[in-house]
């Protein structure tokens, strides 16, 4: 097995291992096998042994916003933090698929750049933020984001041009094309390295103040449907605080769904489709996730 082979060269494979490991739920099945790439090249060759061997290929970066099926996942599982190299050069940051946003973010600010205070506790890596095109606080990645390098399945290298990721709301390109992000660049503005700070730090207090950070979650769980706020609606659908085996609707924030000890996913699953199911049933509206679901149930 050309991925086994891998393993013997050194590069860090591992096989069955939980990956609730990992998930910011502390929730999830196993992993077939799982390795942590340290370099470009490490990726290429193990997506390269996956088509040879013919087995499925799963990527992950800082598993925040990802809810990872008690049945796990089978095949390769990609887990990109070893790749986190943070570069600043004139008014442009490149960092590395695995680097933390938040390292990015003050990263740019203690070089006086401004733009990317939005994402000072955003908690995933720029792979995942890129990929889902993550937001807080009124700025998006589509706002800062200049280039992206990636590896396409087939083993190609690629940039593709702020307009060609055709970003929009939780979305980019790469959701579709199953491009792996290599690395991203952001065309930032100077601006007086004190302000940006202040802003970060004022932004953060307000997340500490309104979201539940003091248990495991995977950050907000649902999109937000046009015209509405999902946190209210879930108020008002008496959901706030229902609980399913260890799995809460956060009481500090409605948006969110906590692990008060011993959640599985499937709790998580069965908590997010009966939200979903009395939202629809009391308002007409469909509430769609922005948390990434993946794996097999169990």
């Amino acid at each position: 097995m050309e991925l086994l082979d891998l393993k013997k060269q050194g590069i860090d494979i591992k096989e069955q291992i939980p990956l609730s490991r990992y998930t910011f739920t502390k929730t999830g099945g196993p992993a077939e096998y799982l390795a942590f790439p340290k370099n470009t090249a490490e990726v290429e060759k193990l997506v390269k042994a996956t088509r040879i061997d013919k087995i499925p290929l799963t990527i992950i970066g800082n598993a925040s916003n990802l809810i990872i099926c008690d049945g796990g996942i089978d095949g390769l599982v990609i887990i990109l933090t070893e790749l986190k190299e943070i570069k600043v050069e004139g008014n442009q940051v490149t960092a590395d698929a695995g680097a933390r946003i938040i390292d990015t973010a003050f990263a740019a600010a203690h070089h006086g750049l401004s733009g990317m205070e939005f994402a000072a506790g955003i908690p995933g890596s720029i792979g995942g933020g890129v990929f889902m095109n993550a937001g807080a606080y009124g700025g998006e990645m589509q706002e800062v984001v200049d280039s992206v390098h990636v590896l396409t399945r087939s083993g190609e290298f690629k940039t593709y041009s702020n307009q060609e990721m055709n970003f929009s709301y939780r979305h980019s390109i790469v959701q579709e094309t199953g491009d792996i992000v290599l690395t991203a660049s952001f065309k930032l503005v100077p601006k007086d390295r004190l302000e940006i700070l202040d802003q970060m730090h004022y932004l953060n207090a307000l997340r500490r103040y309104k979201q539940p950070l003091e248990y495991p979650s995977c950050g907000s769980v649902f999109k937000r449907p046009t015209g509405h706020f999902v946190g209210p609606m879930i108020i008002k659908a008496g959901l706030q605080g229902k609980k399913i085996g260890g799995a809460q609707d956060s009481t500090k924030h409605a948006g969110f769904i906590v692990n008060k000890g011993g959640a599985t996913a499937t709790d998580y699953l069965n908590l997010i489709h009966l939200i979903q199911r009395v939202i629809k049933e009391k308002f007409g509206i469909d509430l769609h996730t922005e948390v990434r679901i993946i794996g097999k149930e169990k």
